[in-house]
């Protein structure tokens, strides 16, 4: 079965140098430091200068103070990034980087290119470029409470491919980090032409800077979404998130702000009614609206999947270091045949249950397991168990996985003519690599904080008696109920 060949662990419980400021969002200090480089001698680029301008700009009348330079030097580049830190030291801020221009990656580090970078062999490097990881290193000791990074710098390799490798290499964000790369690891972006005026990713990044109130991964994932469409699948962004506060441009840092049942279950009700209009749509481009309207949904990661079901994307992403790749979206992960041991442990009983578990029956939309006890659909989001029909799907697991992921999931519980709805929110915490009977895994963690009284409050005696039995099967509902690995 290929989405176990990944142990999975899962545990839930319910519930020229220069500062130019602007006026600060009230407790918010924002400092972002701006870099456009075209300018370079052999390998010109046309349109990082104008996307540093532009987005230093936005970001002006977004709240940041501003530090901006124009085909930097190496020197002038990290004496900025010295500058940034400084002022941020202490504060509690917010850092920003975006940089465009060349870009380049070598032994698994990423680099941005100087304009007066001269390499000829893979020993120069790292003197004559700034190594992104240094700029991280200065936001650590800045304290800042956030950072964010927009890297629009994997336009081409300005060396030879013996070098330096083209693209960026994958990174996991640190905590407390947002980050933001124009295409996919170890692939180019689009430079634009003149007549554009900006790069094909900062071109919608401008655009969606400018919608009210957006939380700063629905305006990536926006971002995604446009330029894979207009690119037709020749550049698809990616992003890696480790935030645990909510944040956007245009408000800062908010609470999560306490929504009423009776609210959360009309938001809920308008986007099921949008995705049961389109559910079984062949038109990938149905679900690409459907996640313009609605980027971190309830149903969003089952839309996210299905685009990848129907236009399978045109780059393969880099590998990480490792060597092993994540669960691909929109790839099935279930094969007619397939066998694994299912093992839960009651957190609350402390039993222990091993079961045997085999695929019966696999299309590209409906997995079932010994026959139909269990159902599945192919991103491994849970339809039927003993515990009930979920409609939509339960989401155990996303339509991609990377450390920091968050998704959400709600469906309607159908038991014994007793329903019950259900929200939960995700978030990958632990993202590793394991090593059993001799083969390297991939191994997440999930987990999702709620009240410890939502059994009794949601299910009633009635479905509580049927949870005991296989409580695994509806743990998202329980307080701290199992922990499942499964090979």
């Amino acid at each position: 079965m290929r989405l176990l060949k990944a142990t999975l662990l899962i545990t839930l419980t319910v519930s020229g140098l220069c500062f130019t400021a602007q006026a600060q969002a009230p407790l918010d200090i924002r400092i972002a430091l701006v870099i456009g480089n075209s300018a370079y001698p052999g390998s010109p680029l046309i349109n990082p200068v104008n996307d540093s301008r532009a987005m230093g700009d936005a970001l002006r009348r977004l709240g940041f103070s501003v530090v901006e330079l124009e085909n930097a030097q190496r020197l002038e580049m990290m004496q900025a990034v010295t500058k940034v830190r400084d002022a941020l030291k202490g504060k509690q801020g917010v850092g920003m980087l975006y940089y465009a221009g060349h870009g380049v990656q070598l032994d698994w580090l990423n680099y941005l290119v100087p304009v007066n970078a001269r390499v000829r062999k893979s020993d120069d490097v790292p003197g004559q470029t700034v190594g992104i990881d240094s700029v991280m290193e200065a936001f650590k000791e800045a304290g800042n409470r956030m950072n964010i990074v927009v890297l629009d710098a994997c336009r081409d390799n300005p060396f030879d491919d013996k070098v330096a490798t083209k693209g960026l290499a994958p990174i996991d964000a640190p905590p407390g980090t947002f980050m933001a790369f124009a295409t996919s690891a170890g692939n180019v972006a689009e430079d634009g032409d003149a007549a554009s005026g900006n790069g094909l990713y900062t071109q919608f990044l401008l655009q969606e800077l400018k919608a009210p109130s957006a939380r700063l991964e629905d305006v990536f994932k926006r971002v995604k979404l446009q330029v894979r469409q207009k690119s037709e699948g020749r550049q698809v962004p990616t992003d890696s998130s480790n935030l645990d506060e909510e944040f956007s441009f245009s408000g800062g840092f908010s609470k999560a702000a306490r929504v009423s049942e009776a609210a959360r279950i009309e938001r809920y009700q308008i986007e099921k009614a949008a995705w049961d209009r389109i559910k079984g749509s062949q038109s990938a481009d149905d679900f690409f609206a459907f996640l313009r309207l609605y980027p971190s949904g309830f149903i969003s990661e089952i839309a996210q999947f299905r685009v990848d079901q129907l236009k399978t994307p045109l780059l393969v992403a880099q590998l990480a270091r490792d060597g092993l790749a994540t669960l691909a979206s929109g790839k099935n992960r279930f094969s007619l045949g397939d066998e694994y041991t299912l093992i839960t442990t009651d957190l609350i009983t402390k039993i222990v249950r091993s079961e045997a578990q085999k695929v019966t029956f696999a299309d590209n939309q409906r997995v079932e397991i010994n026959n139909g006890v269990t159902v599945y659909d192919q991103m491994g989001g849970l339809i039927k168990d003993d515990s009930g029909i979920k409609d939509p799907a339960m989401l155990l697991v996303p339509a991609d996985i990377a450390l920091g992921k968050q998704w959400r999931s709600s469906f309607q519980n159908r038991i014994s003519q007793f329903d019950a709805r259900t929200y939960i929110d995700f978030k990958v915490v632990v993202w590793r690599t394991l090593t059993s009977q001799e083969q390297s895994r991939r191994c997440s963690r999930s987990t999702c904080p709620v009240s410890p009284r939502s059994v009794a409050a949601l299910l009633g005696s009635k479905a509580r008696r049927g949870l005991s039995r296989r409580p695994c099967g509806w743990c998202a509902t329980t307080a701290r109920c199992a922990t499942a690995a499964v090979c």
